[in-house]
């Protein structure tokens, strides 16, 4: 049932209270409205001024407002009536004090003081009666304007405005709001009623004379009547307010009586369900490890199925040991759990105990301890109890203490307490945890990840038996350290004549010990898991049909072997590890793929019977790799790339979810199928596992039949993926070089297309320039007919349009050598006429615009092909000028420096920039053709590849020195002539030397 809530209603006083309110009980705001017909006025003003509230909409609101509303007025009203009664007549001490001068003045006082206690006398009788309970709010404005009006005659009969008597009207006004608390109605009738007497009073005579006195007893009435008012105000929404919460509390209390109450019965309730199914669970669990234990005992199976039943019988065992302990818990909780004390001689008995555990502790190889008190001797206690709490805490400590460490259990005689002490070297449990360590079903780590399995039931058992057998269980820790479990129970002395004979104990010990460590039980071949007693064929056949239910003669067996059986098998089970240990250590290491072309599965689970499990069904048609965490199931995964993965949905680490996640995000592993394990099958689990990229999952139990098809059937799409995978990517890569081929026909067809077009170009052009040579021969002739002062200007118009003439059949020339070079002619190029004629070709983009600094050896040459070499450094020059202009510069100019010197058997040219640099990763891609970072249609790639080839065509090399953002540096390296640069390549800590398919350039076209 929800909370009701207290909802304003209006005005800004109401809307704060409303935020606080609702602030303290966190509800939304709403408005709900009064619909009694019989809410009286006092009532309702309250009503109209207060909140209202889904309280107040409660059938049994209004009747109890009203009522306390009637009661509080009723005994308000007698005591203000006793008060006038009272204080009215012992006013005349008053009246000969002031008024001693007028003798006459005080016998009419006397006669309107006792008139007004009469009135006052029978008001407080009314409201005794039935009559002033039904009406009561007739009585009460009585109450205060009766004094009032005694008083205003009093000063009326003094005939002065200024009687000092105002002041009792002031006292009478302050009385509503201090003793009666009426609503802001009444209260403004009683306020403004005892103005009107005094108004009446004072003026009534002749009031010349009197206007100052008679305002500033007016002023001070009227400013008290607004306090009074105001107060009355406030306060009755605070008594409203207190009235609403009070009748909540009040039903609530209510609510949670009946709820509780209906909680013990569900209480009640689930633990007889939970005591009945629980026996229901141990029938069929019980018919289940009998027929194991005979097939165990009487047949000799192949190794395969012995391990297949042995995993059978420890879960069964397990489970049965988990409904046991539940069957303890609700035994405890309704008291039918009852403490029976026999004999024990406790050496004997925790020897007997520590050899169940020693072989779980060997396994995971944990040193166990045991130390015995000689003072103990032999104590009254009960053994079953007893048995349990050292079990738990021994198994629990196991548990959670890593390879290596080591568990002690000593049990002491402290003055008259019998003291059990369980210490280990494990994790420990951190200090926050401490308080909750013994709750039921209480977890340190209750996640999906969690490193050790459970289900919370040990500890809080451990606890609650202690209690029962009068003792208490303690616990201290350290995390990263270890942790100490203190049982303390009341000691007590067994006497002599009913101590059990050590020589019986002994042999009861022993045939203990026996039923858990006999070699020829249940897990052959070494099997860490506890060995079940053996039992003759009757005394099986007697138990089954005892849980059955059939005649106890049907069995073959007597009423005692049957119970004796189960007896034992109960103790086995309590005997019995609550988990088994995964030994990772000792599993082979895998290797991968392991031949005959099978696929290989991965599969992943903390559970070693269930890991076991799912190897035996699929090791026979698949390679089995094993992981016991998430952890590893994701390094495996990306180790060996496996075909199909299988995770359970919770281990520690890293749980399902995590690990399925994780390898989809790993590019080698993303397309790797997973199935997923749970135990779980709603459909947020379901949903949870298909968006972290799961390909199916499985919900358990489930069947070996439907694990293997659907194994199967992914990992045939799986294949046919990879293999359409890798002909997609031979399709992609002919379709790549297809395009590569394409872009050279089309970039050589291009420069084809370009040499025809310049030798037209050139051709046209020649024409005009041997006319216009002819015409300058003429136009020189023709000069000298002209005036001798303007033969001189004349003339130099002359030199410069023959300038000009040259210049132009220069670019001509120049152009045709570059358009159709000699590619077999090399000669000794002056590397100065390489430079002009390449800065001639770009003058329009570097004039006026960037500094050209030159520092070349005199006479400096290369052997190489003209052309071609202008070809390259025009287009080492053409990257400088793009990059300088996407570089925006503060102080230094944009300049471009071109350096050639001359070393020994080597030649050198140099073109540095102050430009944007290139990037450290695109070094690695500078001269590969077609690659390039400018936008689409700025450039193909395939400038520096060019320069590449001709630089190496050359016998030379080409390096690249930059630093982004600052500067870039080409260097190009040629041999004297005969010689032959090495073919190898160099790089330095500052230098990146080209080869064919290394480097990348922001410049390159």
């Amino acid at each position: 049932m929800s909370k009701m809530r207290l909802q304003p209603a209006t005005s800004a006083g109401a809307d704060l209270w409303s935020a606080a309110t609702c602030r303290r009980f966190h509800t939304p705001r709403h408005v709900a409205v009064f619909q009694s017909a019989d809410m009286s006025a006092h009532s309702k003003s309250i009503h109209a001024s207060m909140p209202s509230t889904a309280i107040t909409a409660h059938p049994d609101f209004q009747a109890a407002f009203l009522a306390n509303e009637r009661q509080e007025r009723l005994n308000t009203g007698k005591v203000a009536s006793i008060l006038v009664l009272v204080l009215m007549p012992a006013g005349i001490t008053l009246d000969r004090v002031v008024y001693s001068d007028h003798p006459d003045f005080l016998r009419s006082f006397l006669i309107l003081r006792l008139v007004c206690s009469v009135l006052a006398g029978v008001l407080w009788f009314l409201h005794t009666t039935e009559f002033g309970q039904k009406h009561y709010r007739m009585l009460g404005l009585p109450i205060a304007l009766l004094p009032a009006f005694f008083i205003s005659c009093m000063i009326y009969a003094t005939r002065d405005p200024g009687s000092p008597y105002y002041a009792g009207l002031n006292l009478v006004i302050l009385a509503v709001s201090v003793v009666v608390h009426w609503s802001l109605s009444e209260s403004l009738l009683a306020a403004g009623g005892i103005l009107v007497m005094y108004f009446l009073a004072a003026f009534s005579q002749s009031a010349a004379g009197h206007f100052r006195i008679i305002f500033n007893n007016t002023y001070f009435l009227i400013v008290t009547g607004v306090i009074v008012v105001t107060g009355n105000y406030f306060f009755n929404r605070l008594r409203f307010r207190e009235f609403a919460l009070r009748f909540e509390l009040d039903q609530n209390k209510k609510i949670l009586e009946a709820n509780n109450a209906k909680l013990r019965e569900l209480d009640q309730m689930k633990g007889r369900f939970f005591a009945n199914i629980s026996h229901e669970l141990r029938t069929p669990l019980t018919l289940l490890i009998a027929p194991l234990e005979s097939l165990l005992h009487r047949f000799n199976f192949d190794q395969a199925t012995k391990e297949l039943l042995a995993t059978m019988h420890s879960n069964s065992m397990r489970l049965l040991k988990l409904i046991n302990e539940l069957l303890d818990l609700v035994r405890l909780e309704s008291g039918q759990l009852q403490v029976r004390r026999e004999p024990i001689n406790v050496a004997e008995f925790v020897k007997g105990l520590m050899s169940g555990a020693r072989q779980m502790a060997d396994d995971k190889r944990i040193r166990l301890e045991t130390q015995v008190d000689p003072a103990l001797g032999t104590v009254i206690g009960d053994r079953d109890k007893l048995e349990k709490i050292i079990l738990n805490l021994v198994f629990n400590a196991l548990k959670f203490t890593p390879a290596g460490g080591k568990v002690e259990l000593r049990t002491e005689k402290q003055s008259d307490q019998f003291v059990l002490i369980v210490a280990d070297t494990g994790m420990g449990i951190s200090a926050k945890n401490l308080p909750q360590i013994f709750q039921r079903f209480w977890q340190a780590d209750d996640s999906s990840s969690r490193k050790y399995q459970g289900v919370g039931i040990g500890l809080a058992l451990v606890r609650e038996l202690a209690e029962l057998q009068g003792g208490k269980a303690e616990v201290q820790s350290q995390e990263g350290k270890g942790t100490t479990f203190t049982i303390r129970l009341p000691y007590q002395k067994a006497e002599e004549s009913k101590v059990q004979s050590p020589s019986s104990f002994a042999k009861a010990t022993a045939d203990e010990k026996s039923k858990v460590e006999d070699p020829d039980a249940l897990a052959p071949h070494g099997d860490s898991r506890l060995k079940p007693e053996l039992q003759d064929s009757e005394t099986v056949a007697g138990a089954e049909d005892s849980i059955a239910g059939k005649d106890a003669r049907a069995a073959g067996g007597d009423s005692g072997s049957r119970e004796e059986w189960l007896s034992n098998l109960y103790r086995r089970a309590q005997l019995f590890p609550g988990h088994t240990p995964v030994q990772s250590s000792l599993r082979p290491v895998e290797t991968g793929r392991n031949g005959r072309n099978r696929p290989t599965i991965l599969i992943a689970d903390d559970e070693p019977d269930m890991l076991r499990f799912l190897k035996t069904e699929l090791s026979q048609d698949y390679n089995v790799l094993e992981a016991v965490d998430g952890a590893q199931a994701v390094s495996k995964a990306s180790q060996f790339q496996p075909d199909i993965i299988l995770l359970d949905m919770m281990m520690p680490e890293k749980d399902g979810l995590q690990a399925c996640r994780e390898i989809r995000a790993h590019t080698p592993t993303h397309s790797i199928p997973i199935v997923l394990l749970t135990a779980r099958a709603d459909e947020e689990t379901k949903l949870a596992a298909l968006s972290a990229g799961a390909s199916d999952f499985l919900t358990k139990p489930f069947s070996t039949t439907e694990v293997q098809v659907r194994i199967k059937n992914l990992v045939q799409s799986h294949q046919y993926q990879r293999k359409i995978s890798k002909q997609n990517q031979v399709l992609e890569s002919t379709i790549e070089q297809l395009k590569e081929t394409e872009t050279q026909l089309v970039q050589s067809e291009k420069l084809a297309s370009l040499g025809r077009m310049s030798a037209g170009i050139i051709h046209e052009i020649n024409n005009p320039l041997n006319f216009a040579t002819t015409g300058l021969f003429t136009l020189r002739n023709k000069g000298k007919y002209l005036a001798a002062e303007q033969q001189e200007e004349y003339a130099e118009i002359l030199r410069d349009v023959e300038d000009g003439i040259k210049r132009v059949k220069t670019i001509v020339s120049d152009l045709r050598m570059f358009s159709h070079p000699d590619v077999e002619s090399r000669d000794q190029v002056e590397i100065a006429e390489v430079v002009e004629t390449s800065l001639r070709f770009l003058s329009n983009e570097w004039k006026d615009k960037v500094r050209i600094e030159q520092s070349l050896a005199e006479h400096q040459t290369i052997w190489a092909n003209k052309n071609k070499l202008i070809h390259v450094l025009v287009n080492l020059l053409q990257n400088s000028l793009d990059a300088m202009k996407s570089k925006t510069y503060d102080q230094e100019k944009p300049g471009i420096w071109i350096e050639g010197r001359v070393e020994p058997g080597k030649s050198l040219l140099i073109v540095r920039d102050n430009g944007k640099g290139i990037d450290a990763e695109h070094l690695d891609k500078i001269f590969d053709p077609f690659y390039t970072t400018k936008d689409v249609g700025e450039g193909m790639g395939l400038g520096l590849a060019i320069c590449y080839r001709i630089i190496q065509d050359c016998d030379g090399r080409i390096s690249v020195r930059t630093e982004p953002g600052k500067f870039c540096e080409f260097t190009m390296e040629f041999p004297e002539k005969g010689q032959q640069t090495s073919s190898t390549r160099t790089e330095t800590e500052h230098e990146h030397i080209a080869s064919p398919h290394s480097s990348t350039n922001p410049l390159i076209h």
